[in-house]
This record gives structure tokens, C-alpha cells and sequence, in this order.
């Protein structure tokens, strides 16, 4: 008909989907033919071998891939319909689920975000591909907490545990959202749902184990999650230069650090029914596990970086400082680590050896703790 326009160009949500998509599609064809897929290999390796009887937690097995595998035995059993298919299948139903499901997991944010999503959206666009080309688990990560968020906010509070405590269960980040749940109906009730999702999703591996062989298979997770912070140099601030000297003291940093959190959190109790302390509570912590944590990554700021975007759209005004530091972050996280836009030579010395990354996001870690105590 003339004059008729086609829905989809008319909406920009769509228009920015499908363009992200096919950058996912493409980015997924060209690791996994090239065979550059690593980290999707620790995954399906790692989940192959515990189906077989076999420790994935050695030296033989961080020789073999390049790297550790440092998820629970957990996510070897909620893994395993991926790490099944065709080795060339899996690595395409991985990354388009997460992508799908991280993208959705933005746009249905509550409704005091719908004037931002697009733009939220957009400022993540280079990192999360970043992680598709690169098949991160972090996108999972990130979008469980998004969805917990929202789902909490509508008050479907069961299923908001159930993703906090996959989470949890897989790679311990999602542990911290717990905290929110003080600001809703029956804090201690579904801390008690918690914890019996908790132990149920824990008893999962038994399903190949047994109870018998449940705890060894644990104990060799936890030796391998707590040897690797001495070998590798991880992107945080533990880590950057030259606070990698205290490196020695990161488990009392980060007691301090996530102390005084959860101080704040509780000395503005008053604030639990503000829509905006709860958006910004989760953005602090989700900024914290990366931040603070032991191993973590450029593209695993994601999480953080969408921490910081519930941050910033719900701030009254955006001073020059916050709108330089927004472009800043959005360059160094988004442009800098591409190799098609900067050199792997300079991204190197900005963020790997200044870690001007690292530096910037603490900034911006540190004016989003500071709005918990202070409007």
C-alpha cells in the first residue's frame, strides 16, 4: 500500500535488536569455524567430563584449554543440553540465547526506565558483543540480576530468588542481591526460600555423583577457585597498578568495601520503599563483584557497566563531571578494547598497563556509593 511503512524500521528497540543480532551471528560464525572458541570449550569440556567422571577442577585440564574452569559443579548439570549438541551448534545457541535474553532483560526493566532503555541498550551494545564474541558467561550473570530486579519490583518474588540463586549457585556474584530482598514483603521468609533453593540446586550434581561423591566434587571446585588469584592478572582495582601490592590483603578490601555497603544500605532503611534507592542499592552491588572481585575481566563489566546504567538515568540532572565520565566509560569499555578501532598495542598500555579502565569505574563506583548515604 502507498505510504505504508514497515513496523519494524518504525520501532528503534527492534531496529537496534536485529542489528545486534546479526553482529552476534555473524561474531559467532566466524570464532566457531575459525575455532577461536575457547571459552564455549571450557564450557562444553568442562561439562562433558563431569558427565563422564571426570575432575575438570586440574592442572591438566587448565593446560589443556588455557585457562580455568572456575564454575560450581552446578553449572555443569544446568549446562549440559548445550554442551551436548554439535560442536557447532552449541557455540550459536549459546551466544543467541544470551544475547535474546540479555537484551530482553533491558527492556522490560520497570517502567521508570522506559524513556532510558533504548539508550541503555545502546551504551552496552560494544560490550556485550564484546562477550558474544568471546562467549561470556557474564551476560548470564547480567541478566539474572536485571530480571531478579524487575521481577522483584512486580512481585513475582519466587522466581526473582530462584534466577538470584542460579546466579549464586554458578558463579557466587548473584549471592549479593539478596540484600534487596530486605526491602520487600517478608525479608525473612524469602531469605528462607533462598536458602532451601540454595540447597536444593547444590544437591543437583548428585544426579551424577551421588551424595557419597557430592563433597569431594566440591572440595575440588574450591581448590581451584582459590589458587588462580596468585597465577593470572585479573581488570580490577586489586589488581591495577600500584594497588596490586596490597594484593596480598584483597579478602580485607573487600570485607571493607562490601561492609560498608551494606552499613549504608541499613542506616537508610527509611529509604527501602524508594524505587530509587533499591535501583541504585543493586548498582552499587553489582559495580562491587566486579570491581572487587577475583577474576575479573574487561568484558566482564558488563555487569557492572549495566549496574551503573540503573545509576545513571535516574539521576535529577547529570552535572559536566558525570557526563564526561559517562563518554569516558562508554570509550575505554566500548572502543578501546576492539581491535577494529584501537590498536591491540595502545589498548594494552591504556587499560592493561594504566588501567585507566579499572580507574574510571572506580569513579563511578564511588559517586554511586555515595548517593546511599546522600541524595
Amino acid at each position: 500500500m502507498k505510504g505504508s511503512r514497515n513496523p519494524i524500521c518504525q520501532n528503534p528497540k527492534i531496529s537496534a535488536f536485529l542489528l545486534g543480532l546479526v553482529v552476534a551471528i555473524v561474531a559467532t560464525a566466524l570464532e566457531t569455524f575459525r575455532l577461536r572458541y575457547a571459552n564455549y570449550l571450557v564450557y562444553a569440556d568442562s561439562t562433558m567430563d563431569f558427565w563422564h567422571g571426570i575432575n575438570p577442577y586440574t592442572q591438566d585440564f587448565v593446560d589443556a584449554h588455557g585457562r580455568f574452569f572456575l564454575y560450581t559443579p552446578v553449572f555443569s548439570v544446568l549446562f549440559a543440553p548445550i554442551a551436548f549438541l554439535p560442536k557447532w551448534l552449541g557455540p550459536f545457541v549459546w551466544n543467541l540465547a544470551n544475547y535474546s535474553l540479555f537484551v530482553l532483560s533491558v527492556f522490560t526493566l520497570p517502567k521508570q526506565y522506559d524513556a532510558y532503555k533504548l539508550k541503555i541498550f545502546l551504551f552496552l551494545f560494544l560490550i556485550l558483543e564484546q562477550s558474544i564474541f568471546s562467549f561470556q558467561f557474564n551476560i548470564v550473570v547480567a541478566y539474572c540480576f536485571l530480571f531478579a530486579f524487575t521481577l522483584l519490583e512486580r512481585g513475582k518474588t519466587f522466581w526473582a530468588i530462584l534466577l538470584i540463586m542460579i546466579s549464586t549457585t554458578t558463579k557466587v556474584y548473584g549471592i549479593v542481591e539478596l540484600l534487596l530482598l530486605f526491602c520487600y514483603q517478608k525479608p525473612f521468609r524469602n531469605l528462607c526460600y533462598a536458602a532451601l533453593l540454595g540447597v536444593l540446586l547444590l544437591m543437583l550434581p548428585a544426579l551424577k555423583t551421588g551424595f557419597g561423591g557430592l563433597l569431594p566434587c566440591y572440595e575440588n571446585w574450591w581448590n581451584m577457585l582459590s589458587q588462580h588469584q596468585s597465577i593470572v592478572y585479573y581488570t580490577s582495582l586489586l589488581y591495577a597498578y600500584p594497588l596490586r601490592y596490597v594484593l596480598d590483603y584483597y579478602r580485607i578490601v573487600q570485607l571493607i568495601t562490601i561492609g560498608v555497603v551494606v552499613v549504608l544500605f541499613f542506616w537508610q532503611y527509611r529509604r527501602w520503599s524508594d524505587f530509587k534507592f533499591r535501583a541504585i542499592t543493586l548498582g552499587v552491588l553489582m559495580g562491587w563483584i566486579i570491581l572487587f572481585g577475583d577474576s575479573s575481566e574487561t568484558h566482564t563489566y558488563l555487569i557492572a557497566l549495566a549496574g551503573y546504567m540503573l545509576w545513571y538515568w535516574l539521576q535529577a540532572e547529570h552535572t559536566l563531571f558525570d557526563k564526561v565520565l559517562f563518554w569516558a566509560l562508554f570509550v575505554f569499555f566500548g572502543i578501546v578494547p576492539v581491535d577494529a578501532f584501537v590498536p591491540v598495542s595502545v589498548h594494552n598500555f591504556l587499560n592493561n598497563t594504566l588501567y585507566i579502565d579499572v580507574y574510571l569505574y572506580t569513579l563511578a563506583w564511588c559517586k554511586m556509593t555515595l548517593s546511599l548515604w546522600r541524595e
